[in-house]
């Protein structure tokens, strides 16, 4: 099925609807996020834990998809993206499964509160889902994780959520404690310098 769709034509697709119709002031979820942040690190933990074919055209897709929704809203948005997917992947060969699995994918990178923390519920028997949700918080552990933070402050700030500085770094630790990748390529890839950048937090929240 994989090789009788065409995804560069998707995709094009995809990047045109999302720099046309997403919002300016979306400094950390703009195209940018999806085209040159998540769908790299997708491809880079696929291929580390092997998946191919149908599997990773599947899971591209989504990654394409996974922010589509921030067209029309900017809170729960991933139920408009797979809204998106359902009326548009038709039209481009996908299969009825194939866009089920796709739609999947989407929600499990939505953010939900488990016992008092913010965290991605993925299915953990879906490989797809968890190198998603991998891949979308993927800058957790780079070394421009205080660049892409402070772009996503400055969003939240736009869309009506301002957090002061100390606020703010209060809440990165939070989330940067209470989150783990789940794929073991993502841990090796990742964790030791999302060490260090929860360190940093901790160092400036003790100099504020």
């Amino acid at each position: 099925m994989a090789e009788n769709l065409d995804f560069e034509l998707i995709k094009k697709y995809v990047f045109s609807k999302l720099e046309k119709e997403l919002p300016p002031n979306l400094y950390y979820h703009g195209i940018h996020h999806t085209r040159d942040d998540v769908l790299p690190a997708f491809e880079r933990l696929a291929e580390m834990d092997g998946v191919k074919g149908d599997d990773l055209l599947v899971g591209k897709t989504a990654v394409l998809y996974h922010d589509i929704g921030y067209v029309e809203q900017y809170i729960k948005n991933e139920p408009i993206g797979v809204r998106i997917a359902n009326e548009t992947l038709p039209t481009f060969g996908y299969s009825p499964n194939q866009i089920n699995k796709i739609g999947q994918i989407i929600m499990a990178t939505q953010l939900q509160m488990v016992d008092g923390k913010l965290v991605q519920v993925p299915d953990k028997s879906d490989l797809l889902q968890l190198i998603m949700c991998d891949a979308d918080l993927d800058a957790l552990g780079r070394e421009d994780f205080f660049i892409t933070g402070e772009n996503l402050r400055r969003e939240l700030s736009a869309n009506g959520m301002h957090k002061s500085l100390r606020a703010w770094y209060e809440t990165q630790l939070a989330f940067q404690e209470s989150h783990k990748y789940f794929t073991n390529a993502a841990k090796k890839l990742r964790n030791a310098q999302k060490k260090m950048n929860t360190a940093e937090i901790r160092d400036l929240l003790r100099i504020a």
